[in-house]
């Protein structure tokens, strides 16, 4: 794989470890920026708009899909999440390197627009039991979300050998090393 990939995708089931581990490395390497997510979910306490995602309304996301304005986009229980055109051609204007935290559909969608820029990494869970107490000690989700999320947590894992690595997210310590690991050897050096 040739070292200038510009789009580093973390992809894994939810509760999987991606946005931790994108933080690291946002906070490590200053040309990593963070691709910002539209959505139509509410906002979490902790979370601000336009710094963890764009919070729209479900008319004005439906809206900006009728325009043409994601590069991809996908319905996940009764929310939209997509990623903007312009989030990927800002960081291209600025020479940044672009870190998503998506889902698999949204990964595959990225590598289809931007082939030779993107850097797939699935973060898999040791265990599907591993991955429920994740879920259940984030106390975000009802039991019935928690039961849809392992449902397709299953399915997600059928996909991860179509992604560029598979990084196992047992220690989050090793995680975060390999990842960084791959990061540096498949993106442009001079950025790290």
């Amino acid at each position: 794989m040739p070292n200038n990939k510009r789009l580093i995708v973390l992809s894994s089931p939810s509760g999987g470890g991606k946005t931790t581990v994108a933080r690291f490395l946002m906070q490590k390497y200053p040309s990593i920026r963070f691709s910002i997510s539209a959505t139509t979910r509410a906002k979490r306490p902790n979370e601000n708009d336009g710094i963890d995602y764009y919070f729209l309304s479900k008319e004005e996301f439906e809206s900006s899909i009728k325009e043409n304005d994601f590069v991809e986009y996908e319905q996940i229980f009764d929310n939209y999440y997509g990623t903007l055109k312009s989030e990927v051609e800002k960081a291209f204007g600025n020479n940044e390197l672009l870190i998503f935290d998506i889902d698999v559909k949204g990964a595959f969608s990225i590598r289809q627009h931007y082939p030779k820029d993107a850097l797939l990494i699935f973060l898999a869970p040791p265990n599907l039991d591993v991955l429920e107490e994740r879920l259940r000690g984030r106390s975000t989700e009802s039991e019935a979300q928690i039961q849809i999320r392992l449902a397709r947590a299953k399915m997600e894992l059928d996909t991860a050998e179509e992604f560029d690595f598979v990084v196992v997210n047992n220690v989050l310590d090793d995680t975060i090393k390999e990842v960084e690991r791959i990061v540096s050897e498949n993106c442009f050096s001079d950025k790290l």
